[in-house]
């Protein structure tokens, strides 16, 4: 008898175990409906604030990326030692300022001294290309011909299209520098208010480990970029030159420029510089001659000498980048095209330090392995002061 009420106690108690853990399973599920509506919702939200204050908020990414660089170079500047003497940090700062001023007055200098030669030429080039193409022996280009020609070969829509993004951002000029000289202004305070934010809860030495990625990932993408875009630039330049191509000088910077934009630009900066070789010539041989030298250039420096460059430092998905392509230039058009990569690699970097967002940043990477391990994850992440810190000292001892 004894044995039996035993059993029955066991099953008893096994049930009203299964009823709880599926009483709980339950309420998880119905937990994560709401979250999950809740991050689509902010998703949502936030692209939604970057189209509408587009006006706003692109100036101040442009800053804060121009404030990033002239940093940068002012410490690569603090790095040079003459003997045993090191220049002041105010001094480099001074330096790399100086150094940015000349380079955008020279840019701009030396565009809008050709600007209005390449919009004056690029009607007659529009011209000679579509007879060019209409007689192709080409059976593709006789049945897509009005749409090849008119839809997707559209050099002064394209011409207007860039000289208009130049001009929206030189008509943010002032803005923009209002902008860096705030930053300046206020990046001597900046690790007060990190210490301000975080330490009370414990996690300033994980928002300080965060940073230094971020900071570190961008720094080396942007060197990396920056050199093998010069010498895509200036190699092409060279070649278009000694081929006689109209503008050399100008198709040379759009190359170098192209090259900051994913897989995309590469290829634009191959096939444009080919199109206005077969727009300026009667045959097709100096066209055939610009595509495989533009080409070759374009293979041997981005897709063999910048991956051994890079390494596996990023690990980003190709699809991935080209989707996130797509979304910075329907937000912000050309110039989102050119911030995607650094918006990714700081997005990825974020998502890999926590456990909910990690499984997102594994399909944000290329083979699924994170340069972040499990056991270096912050489990529990608060910035702030606790509530009773935010009292006054007396009230607080007179609660106390």
């Amino acid at each position: 008898m004894r044995v039996g009420l035993l059993k029955c106690d066991i099953l008893r108690k096994i049930t009203v175990l299964g009823s709880q853990s599926e009483t709980a399973r339950k309420e998880y599920r119905e937990m994560r409906i709401p979250s999950f509506a809740l991050s689509t919702f902010a998703v949502v939200l936030v692209l939604y604030l970057l189209i509408v204050g587009e006006a706003l908020l692109l100036p101040l990414v442009i800053a804060i990326a121009l404030w990033y660089l002239i940093n940068t170079l002012a410490a690569a500047f603090a790095r040079i030692q003459i003997g045993g003497f090191q220049f002041p940090s105010l001094v480099c700062l001074l330096a790399s300022l100086l150094t940015f001023v000349l380079l955008i007055w020279g840019l701009i200098n030396f565009l809008s001294g050709r600007a209005d030669d390449v919009l004056q030429v690029i009607p007659i080039y529009q011209e000679n290309l579509t007879e060019r193409l209409q007689n192709l022996p080409l059976v593709v280009v006789s049945a897509f011909q009005d749409q090849l020609i008119t839809d997707w070969i559209d050099l002064p829509a394209y011409a207007t299209s860039v000289a208009a993004s130049f001009a929206g951002i030189l008509a943010s000029g002032g803005l923009i520098m209002i902008y860096i000289l705030f930053l300046f202004l206020e990046q001597g305070n900046f690790d007060e208010k990190i210490s301000a934010l975080f330490s009370s809860s414990g996690s300033e030495e994980d928002v300080r480990k965060i940073i230094n990625r971020i900071r570190n990932d961008i720094q080396k993408y942007i060197s990396i970029k920056m050199f093998t875009s010069s010498m895509t630039g200036l190699l092409s330049y060279i070649f278009l030159r000694i081929v006689d191509v109209d503008f050399a000088g100008v198709w040379g910077l759009l190359i170098f420029l192209l090259n900051f934009i994913p897989t995309v630009g590469s290829i634009i900066a191959t096939i444009f510089p080919a199109m206005i070789a077969l727009a300026q010539s009667d045959g097709y041989t100096l066209f055939i001659l610009v595509l495989v030298g533009i080409g070759a250039l374009q293979i041997c420096i981005g897709n063999i000498l910048e991956p051994r460059l890079m390494g596996n430092s990023f690990n980003l998905s190709p699809i991935v980048i080209l989707l996130n392509l797509g979304l910075w230039q329907y937000i912000w058009g050309i110039p989102g095209m050119f911030l995607c990569v650094p918006f990714l690699i700081i997005l990825t970097i974020i998502l890999s330090h926590f456990p909910r967002t990690r499984p997102i940043a594994i399909i944000l990477s290329s083979d699924g392995r994170l340069r972040v391990t499990e056991d270096a994850v912050f489990e529990e992440f608060n910035f702030g002061t606790d509530h009773a810190g935010m009292l006054p000292a007396d009230k607080e001892r007179d609660e106390g």
